[in-house]
Parts: structure tokens; C-alpha cells; sequence
């Protein structure tokens, strides 16, 4: 997790950052004048993000724990991956097959969880790591290297999807809030969507313009069923990426578990009048930010994810939903408390566990196949029901 701060006291740019984030500029005001002086917002994430050589994840720049820009799960402590071997142990008992990892990190989670795995004689056939950054794969590469032999030749990468369907365990840890979504706003009645546009100079601006049909349909459809009504000048995200995502990863899975890991909440309290200003967040030398619009290219853009919306999608890919906890229920049920053997470890447990920090706004959502078994990690709660 990231302090909050306000973008005019983030660091500078170093002068190879400020060079990089001016290239994907233009590049953005390039296709901004090809759509006709407006693009979407969702386009302009997908491009910062992703676009091949320039975009945030496609470049090379250190993101994840120290000199990074955001810390994840796995980095805070090997506590996580730990009970991820549990449970990916508990899988493959019944499934047997591999692990496929999607967007590795660092590859920490994937050694600790290799580690964990051969000392219970549960070890995969494969560790596949789908990764679209070059500096993270680089990262990965190195954190495997230091592995007994017998668990690096277990490890391969991958550019895309494996075509031969897999059996075991799918896992995606902060996978989800970095899809492109668009960006909404509803003011005097009217539903808008967000845009940039090119401003003066090298900057980019934010404008919006009515939604489309389409768009303005699947938010009545989304907002019908909440339990208030919504303030006027309500901002928020909705991404539309989700279902094609997760049908795409059902058409990998033939038996098994994906395991889905990231800060969200279930529809009825996404969009809830106290969250008037949207969830949209930048992470930037480990500082948590509001504009997107500035160091494009160098810093992280997300939004929480609405759980709902993936437990649709689940259902659509005819998938199960076998699971939804908090991240603090999900360790309690895989017996993180047993883990905790010294102060250091105690203080790496309160991080994952406390509700002000990763406990209650990461949720883990388990997707399921041809598998009805028991799953240890949601043991000690259920929110289904919020779905």
C-alpha cells in the first residue's frame, strides 16, 4: 500500500524519466489528432499502460518494492505466498497439472511459492509466468535463478495464453485493477464519459462528452438495483475489459482454480455516495496519486475492481464462483497465525492482516472449473452473499 499525496509534493522526474513520459506523450497526441482531437479515457490508459516500448508495463522501469512505485502482497512478506502454496497444494491434490501466474512481479511470490511446495511433495508439472514487462521478466528471471535447479527447470514464460487448455491453479495477484476502464461522470442527470485531449505545449487535459448508447445502457443496467441513490456530480470507473478477460481465462482453464487477488468490493458498495470521486489511483515512487494525466508512462494507473462484475462474468464463462473473503479472512483460514514465529514476521502479519492496511481492501475471489472440493482459504468467511 502507498501514502496518499498530492501530485505537487511527488519527486521530480529524473531527466531519463521526464525524456520517457514526453515520448509516450507524444505518441498519445498522435493518436489523439488520428481520433479526431478526443480520445477515450479507457484508449489513453490502455496506451499509457501498454503500449509496446513506451507504455508503463511494456518499458523498462523498476515498479514493484524498494525504488519502486507501489508495494504488493508478496513483497510485504513471503507470509502470502506461503498460504498461496497451501492452497495451490490443496488444488492440485485434486487436479494435479501446473500453476500459470499472470503478471509475476518480482517473481518472489513464484520462488516462495515453489519453495513452500517441494517441502510438501506437492510440487506442479509447471510454473508458468505470463508477463508483458521486460523489466519485470528480467526481475523474475533472477529471483528464479536462485533456486535449487530442480525447481528452476519448472518455470517458463510465456507472451500469451497457452492454447492447450491447462489443469490446477490460475493466479493473479493486482492483475485486475490495471485493465483500461472508463472513466464516468453523472452531472445534472446526464451521464458522461471521460476523454484527453491534447492542451497546450506537451500536456494532456481531460474532457468529457455525453456517453454512448451503449456505455449509458450498461450503467442503468449496473445502478438499478443500488440500495440509494447516487449525489449529483458523481465520478466513477467501470471497466468493461472484465468479462472478455475472464473469458479468455476460462477457455485456458480445463479443471482447476483461479485465484484472483486485488482491492475492489462487490457492486452495492463500489458505487456508493461516499466514493463520489471515483477509486482511480496512480502509484508513483511509492505515492499514491489522483491524476493520470501527468508522469504518463512512468507511473502506475488503477482502479478498484467491482467484484460483481467478475462474478458475472464468472457465470458467463460458466465458471464458479467458489469463493469471495477478504485478504485477512483468506491467510486466517490457510493458518498464517502458525507462520508467525519471531517480531519481524508479527509485524510483516499485521500488514497483510489489519483492516487499515491490506486486510480488508484486498479481497480474493476464487473461480472454479470441474472442481467442487473444499477450499481452506475461504473457511473462515463468505461474502458471497454481497455479490
Amino acid at each position: 500500500m502507498t501514502a496518499s499525496a498530492s501530485p505537487s509534493t511527488l519527486p521530480p522526474l529524473l531527466p531519463e524519466e521526464e525524456a520517457h513520459s514526453l515520448a509516450v506523450i507524444r505518441m498519445i497526441r498522435e493518436r489523439i489528432a488520428d481520433a479526431g482531437g478526443w480520445l477515450p479515457f479507457e484508449a489513453f490508459m490502455e496506451l499509457a499502460l501498454y503500449a509496446p516500448g513506451l507504455g508503463y508495463y511494456s518499458a523498462g522501469a523498476r515498479k514493484i518494492g524498494a525504488g519502486g512505485d507501489f508495494t504488493t502482497a508478496p513483497e510485504v512478506s513471503d507470509l502470502f505466498s506461503v498460504c498461496v502454496a497451501r492452497q495451490c497444494a490443496e488444488v492440485l491434490a485434486q487436479t494435479g497439472g501446473s500453476i500459470l501466474e499472470l503478471g509475476a512481479g518480482t517473481g518472489r511470490m513464484a520462488a516462495t511459492v515453489l519453495e513452500h511446495l517441494a517441502s510438501l511433495d506437492a510440487l506442479p508439472e509447471r510454473y508458468a509466468i505470463l508477463e508483458v514487462s521486460a523489466d519485470l521478466r528480467d526481475r523474475q528471471r533472477m529471483r528464479i535463478e536462485q533456486l535449487p535447479e530442480s525447481l528452476q527447470r519448472r518455470v517458463v514464460w510465456f507472451d500469451t495464453l497457452p492454447m492447450q487448455p491447462m489443469r490446477g491453479v490460475i493466479l493473479a495477484n493486482e492483475v485486475l485493477d490495471a485493465l483500461p476502464c472508463h472513466r464516468l461522470a453523472v452531472v445534472d442527470g446526464t451521464l458522461l464519459v471521460s476523454g484527453v485531449s491534447a492542451g497546450e505545449a506537451s500536456a494532456l487535459v481531460e474532457r468529457e462528452r455525453p456517453a454512448s448508447a451503449e456505455l449509458a445502457a450498461e450503467w442503468v443496467r449496473v445502478t438499478r438495483d443500488l440500495p440509494y441513490e447516487l449525489p449529483e456530480d458523481y465520478r466513477t470507473e467501470m471497466c468493461l475489459r472484465v468479462a472478455p478477460w475472464i473469458a479468455s481465462l476460462a477457455d485456458t482453464l480445463e479443471r482447476g482454480v483461479m485465484l484472483l487477488f486485488d482491492y475492489g468490493l462487490p457492486r452495492s458498495h463500489y458505487y456508493h455516495p461516499q466514493r463520489a470521486e471515483g477509486t482511480l489511483r496512480c502509484h508513483f515512487k511509492q505515492r499514491a496519486h489522483d491524476n493520470p494525466l501527468i508522469n504518463v508512462g512512468v507511473q502506475d494507473i488503477t482502479a478498484w475492481v467491482d467484484f460483481t462484475r467478475v462474478a458475472e462474468a464468472a457465470d458467463s464463462a460458466q465458471l464458479g464462483v467458489h469463493g469471495f473473503a477478504t485478504q485477512a479472512a483468506f491467510l486466517l483460514g490457510l493458518g498464517i497465525e502458525g507462520l508467525v514465529t519471531h517480531p519481524r514476521l508479527a509485524s510483516e502479519a499485521r500488514q497483510l492482516l489489519m483492516p487499515g492496511e491490506m486486510g480488508e481492501a484486498f479481497k480474493v475471489m476464487a473461480l472454479t472449473r470441474g472442481f467442487d472440493a473444499r477450499l481452506r482459504g475461504f473457511s473462515v468467511q463468505d461474502l458471497r452473499h454481497l455479490l
